[in-house]
C-alpha cells in the first residue's frame, strides 16, 4: 500500500484497492510473460484509477519492473519502479529514492500526461526529439521506461472498457411495509 501510495493519491479513491482487483493476462502492450493483477480505484462507487504493473524489457541491464496509476480518463498519475538492475550513480537515477534530485525526481515527470496532451512521437527522450529528460551517457534507462510507460497508457486506451467497468451491483429488494430503508 506504501507503494501505491507513491502512485495513486489517497483522495482519489474510497474503496479497498486490495479487494477490488482485475486479473490482466499476459501482454506484450505491458511488458508481462505472466498473467497480473491490477486494482480498482473507486470513488463514490465509479471507478476512478487502475494500478498495475509493466515491465520495460529493453533496461540498460535487463527488465525494469514498474508500477502505474492511471485515472479512469486515461491521465497517467503517477510511476515507480519497482525493480531494476540499472547501473548504480548512472541509471538508476529512474528510483526516486535513488535520484539525486530529491525536489522532483526524474520518474515523476510522467506524472499528469496521457496520449491525448502528449503526441506519439514526444514519448522519447530530448536527445530523440522528445519530451523526456535524460541524464548524459545513460539514454537505454530512460529510453526503455518511456517506451514502455507509453506502451502501457496504450495498452489502458485500448482495454479502458474492460479495465474500468463495474461488476453488476445487486439490487436491495424493497423494504417491506413498516420497515425502515
Amino acid at each position: 500500500m506504501k507503494l501505491i501510495g507513491e502512485v495513486l493519491p489517497r483522495e482519489l479513491y474510497d474503496n479497498d484497492l486490495l479487494n477490488d482487483q482485475r486479473q490482466l493476462p499476459a501482454s506484450a502492450g505491458l511488458g508481462l510473460d505472466e498473467p497480473s493483477t491490477a486494482y480498482l480505484g473507486r470513488k463514490r462507487g465509479g471507478a476512478s484509477a487502475l494500478i498495475f504493473e509493466a515491465v520495460a524489457p529493453d533496461g540498460y541491464s535487463g527488465k525494469i519492473r514498474l508500477l502505474l496509476a492511471v485515472a479512469a480518463d486515461g491521465t497517467l498519475l503517477g510511476v515507480r519502479v519497482t525493480q531494476h538492475k540499472e547501473t548504480p550513480g548512472l541509471g538508476d537515477y529512474i528510483d526516486p529514492r535513488k535520484d539525486k534530485n530529491k525536489e522532483r525526481p526524474w520518474i515523476t515527470q510522467f506524472n499528469d500526461l496521457s496520449l491525448t496532451t502528449v503526441s506519439g512521437r514526444e514519448w522519447a527522450v530530448r536527445k530523440d526529439r522528445g519530451r523526456f529528460d535524460s541524464l548524459a551517457g545513460a539514454t537505454v534507462t530512460p529510453r526503455a521506461v518511456i517506451k514502455a510507460v507509453h506502451k502501457a497508457l496504450q495498452y489502458v486506451a485500448e482495454n479502458r472498457q474492460q479495465l474500468f467497468a463495474s461488476p453488476e451491483v445487486p439490487t436491495l429488494p424493497a423494504a417491506s411495509p413498516g420497515e425502515s430503508k
